[in-house]
């Protein structure tokens, strides 16, 4: 279920299947690089204003599924207009910083990006620019990225399926929002 914030700014209601901690796994797999499962943690808040910021960790697991090592950690922020042109700046811990422009899709939560700009500082690794497509697939966030370097053509290198973490928090305030429901819970069904 999507859930629209009362407090979320009126431009980002498009976007509000976003909002949430998300937490699931993925492959990686890229030229040069070992290819590996991956658990990610992913984070879209926002504090009113016409902005989602965005947080995502990423580690590779071991053959048991268990956190081997640091992946790939990035953050940014995400806007949407009213023509439904998406616009994000990420950063990512390897020394890059991007722009990427993309848009909603009519009628389905799906955004497909890719870059415009790309900065890269000394010490990042060969890279020249990508895609990546989100979407809200029965509840789940799913997202596959695309990467291109100087060597290697454009190609798909990260894809994942993350479902949405639930808190205590969370918890409590359904329980609170449930009303009267009857005593044996199968009356509930009838």
């Amino acid at each position: 279920m999507i859930e629209i914030p009362s407090d979320l700014h009126k431009d980002l209601v498009p976007l509000a299947f976003l909002l949430g901690n998300w937490a699931g796994a993925g492959v990686h797999e890229f030229p040069g690089s070992e290819k590996c499962n991956f658990g990610q943690e992913v984070s879209f808040t926002h504090d009113g204003r016409d902005f989602l910021e965005y947080h995502s960790h990423a580690w590779a697991l071991d053959d048991e599924g268990k956190k081997a090592r640091p992946l790939e950690s990035e953050s940014g922020f995400w806007r949407i207009d009213a023509e439904r042109k998406v616009e994000a700046v990420m950063c990512r811990d390897d020394g890059v910083v991007e722009i990427w422009y993309g848009e909603l899709a009519d009628q389905k939560p799906q955004i497909d990006l890719a870059t415009d700009a790309v900065a890269r500082t000394a010490a990042s690794g060969p890279y020249s620019g990508g895609k990546r497509l989100y979407g809200y697939v029965k509840s789940d966030l799913m997202w596959v990225g695309e990467k291109q370097t100087p060597e290697v053509p454009l190609r798909p290198y990260m894809s994942a399926q993350l479902k949405k973490v639930v808190s205590p928090e969370d918890v409590e305030s359904w329980a609170k929002d449930l009303g009267d429901l009857p005593d044996d819970g199968i009356a509930f069904f009838k």
